[in-house]
């Protein structure tokens, strides 16, 4: 049964909020009563309260609506994506991986594949692929494993921070660590090409903000293990850590971006902590397009 994401109450007949996306009891359902973060994130006062009869009412205080306002609106082309970022990035993902697919092993065009998706040493002034190559990845188990973090606690980051600052988080910190594992190979393996694609700098980025907001945050290692969040955010640096400083010994992991996504969300999660009160029960893995709540809670 569906449960109120501030105060876990069991509701047969839940509100979900069209701006942050969350699930709430009769008590909470209005956006004031669960602070939610499409109200001041958004800025789409016209998506609510434009009435139609008065074109003088949206341009109050000197504020019209604007491009921006009129696609993120409740009635806007994008504003289904509000509280649905998560998974919009996850379909990007699976999107860009199946390309691959089709472009490597069914067309043979593998050079214009890594033209593309792949962020190189070779060529880092292919500005395009330091956003594509987030999205793109080196194998199915590669996608799989970001797609389950990605699922299961991107929705509750974005929740906290509202989608536009989570899609800004995700994108920035998977630049950002992309661009770092190439520097750290021309400078540590200089007339070596290497590459790097995947979303795992932004997954961490994702991992290191809720470690800030909720370190004590249950989670179950292989689906069995319970640890708390805290603890595996530890140790997945240290592993991350130790197999950079032993050169060979890495896998082809990209190790270094791994551990810079992880220190841009520790930042931003100590930057936005407290910011606003964070519910003190969500549903672990959230509700996406229509999609159920998860076990757990935080």
């Amino acid at each position: 049964m569906p449960i109120c994401d501030v105060c876990g109450k069991d509701e047969s007949l839940p509100y979900r909020c069209s701006r942050c996306g969350g699930t709430f009891c009769s008590e909470h359902r209005l956006p004031e009563n669960h602070d939610c973060a499409g109200l001041s994130d958004w800025d789409d006062p016209a998506g609510v309260f434009d009435s139609s009869f008065d074109d003088s009412v949206n341009n109050q205080g000197g504020r019209g609506g604007g491009l921006l306002s009129s696609l993120t609106g409740a009635g806007g082309v994008l504003g289904y994506f509000r509280g649905n970022v998560s998974y919009l990035f996850l379909a990007l993902m699976w999107l860009t991986f199946f390309s691959q697919l089709v472009l490597e092993q069914f067309l043979g065009f593998r050079s214009l594949s890594i033209s593309a998706f792949y962020l190189t040493t070779s060529h880092p002034e292919y500005v395009w692929t330091w956003v594509t190559s987030i999205f793109a990845h080196g194998g199915f188990y590669h996608i799989v494993g970001n797609s389950i973090v990605l699922f299961f606690f991107g929705p509750l980051v974005e929740r906290y921070v509202g989608s536009r600052k989570f899609a800004a988080l995700f994108l920035v910190s998977g630049m950002l660590a992309g661009l770092a594992q190439i520097g750290s190979s021309l400078v540590l393996s200089p007339g070596i090409p290497s590459g790097v694609v995947g979303a795992s700098g932004a997954i961490m980025a994702v991992l290191g903000v809720l470690t800030v907001l909720n370190p004590g945050l249950r989670i179950y290692l292989y689906f069995i293990i319970p640890v708390p969040l805290w603890l595996f955010t530890l140790g997945f640096a240290g592993i991350s850590v130790f197999f950079f400083l032993s050169p060979g010994a890495g896998g082809g992991i990209a190790h270094f971006a791994h551990l810079i996504g992880l220190v841009i969300g520790l930042a931003y999660g100590q930057r936005v902590k407290g910011q606003r009160k964070v519910p003190s029960q969500l549903s672990l893995g959230g509700r996406g397009p229509g999609g159920p709540g998860g076990p757990g809670r935080f």
